[in-house]
C-alpha cells in the first residue's frame, strides 16, 4: 500500500515536472503585468501586441510553413528508407546505408548544420542552386533530419507486422501497389502520422541547424525569440507560447481521435 503511494506521488511529481512551466508559460500570458513572470490580473493585452508584431507574427508563419513542409517531405523520405531497411533482404552496403540513415540521431545538430552549410554552398557554385539561403535550404535541412526519426518509427512498425497478409492479398489476385495501398498502408499509417509530428515538432523547435543554413529572408521563429534574449523577454513572448502549446495541442488531440483504433 505504502509503495503504491510512492509510485502515484512519483509519478505526480514527473508530471508537474514536465508540465507546470508549461502551465505557467500560458497563465502568465493572460497577466497584465508588463514583467513576463509577475501576475497582474486578468489580461488579453499581450495577445493584441503579438498580433501587432509583425517581425515575430512573420517568423511564426515561416516556422509553421517550414515545418510542414519539412516533415511531410521527412516522410516520404523516411517512410522509404524504413520501408527498405524493413522489407528487403540483406543486399550488399545494407549497413551502411543503414548507419547513414541513423547518422542525424547520434551527429551533434552543429555537426551537421556545418555539413549541410557546406553541401548547400558547394551545390551553389557548381549548379547556381540554392542561390543564396533561405526558408528552402531550412526547409530540406530540418527534412534531412527528421527523415532519420521517421525511418526508425516506420521500420519498427513494419517490423511488427504480418507479411503474410500482403501475400495473401496478392494470393487473391491484388497487385503489388494495391495489397500494399490497402493493406501495408493502412497499418503503417499510425507510424507515418507519428513520424510526421515529430518532424514537425522537431523542425519547429530547432535553432542550431537553422543557424547555419537560413538567410536573411530564413529567420524561424526560434531564431527570432534566441535573438530576443539579447534584449530581454516581453510578455508577448508568453502569448506566443501560449498560442503555439494551445494550437500544438489541438493538433495532436485531433490526431489521437483520428487514428485511435475503431471498434467493429
Amino acid at each position: 500500500m505504502r509503495q503504491g503511494r510512492l509510485v502515484r506521488a512519483a509519478m505526480l511529481a514527473g508530471f508537474a515536472f514536465l508540465w507546470l512551466p508549461i502551465l505557467l508559460l500560458v497563465a502568465y500570458a493572460f497577466s497584465a503585468d508588463r514583467i513576463p513572470f509577475q501576475w497582474g490580473g486578468f489580461s488579453l493585452r499581450w495577445f493584441h501586441a503579438l498580433a501587432a508584431d509583425e517581425r515575430l507574427v512573420e517568423a511564426a508563419l515561416l516556422s509553421l510553413r517550414i515545418a510542414a513542409g519539412a516533415a511531410s517531405l521527412a516522410v516520404l523520405l523516411g517512410g522509404a528508407a524504413g520501408w527498405a531497411l524493413a522489407r528487403f533482404g540483406p543486399f550488399r552496403g545494407r549497413a551502411v546505408f543503414g548507419a547513414l540513415i541513423g547518422a542525424p540521431l547520434v551527429l551533434p545538430e552543429v555537426v551537421t548544420g556545418l555539413s549541410l552549410l557546406l553541401l548547400f554552398v558547394a551545390l551553389d557554385i557548381l549548379t547556381g542552386w540554392p542561390a543564396g539561403r533561405g526558408a528552402t535550404t531550412v526547409l530540406l535541412a530540418h527534412a534531412t533530419l527528421g527523415a532519420a526519426f521517421v525511418a526508425v518509427v516506420v521500420q519498427a512498425r513494419l517490423a511488427e507486422t504480418d507479411r503474410s497478409l500482403e501475400e495473401a492479398a496478392m494470393d487473391l489476385g491484388a497487385t503489388p501497389f494495391l495489397a500494399f495501398r490497402t493493406v501495408t498502408l493502412p497499418l503503417v499509417a499510425p507510424a507515418l502520422a507519428a513520424g510526421w509530428l515529430l518532424a514537425f515538432t522537431l523542425s519547429l523547435d530547432d535553432v542550431v541547424i537553422a543557424s547555419f543554413v537560413s538567410g536573411p529572408a530564413g529567420t524561424t521563429l526560434p531564431m527570432a525569440l534566441f535573438s530576443m534574449l539579447r534584449l530581454g523577454l516581453t510578455p508577448e513572448v508568453n502569448a506566443l507560447g501560449a498560442v503555439v502549446v494551445i494550437g500544438v495541442g489541438a493538433m495532436l488531440a485531433v490526431a489521437a481521435i483520428l487514428l485511435r483504433p475503431r471498434r467493429g
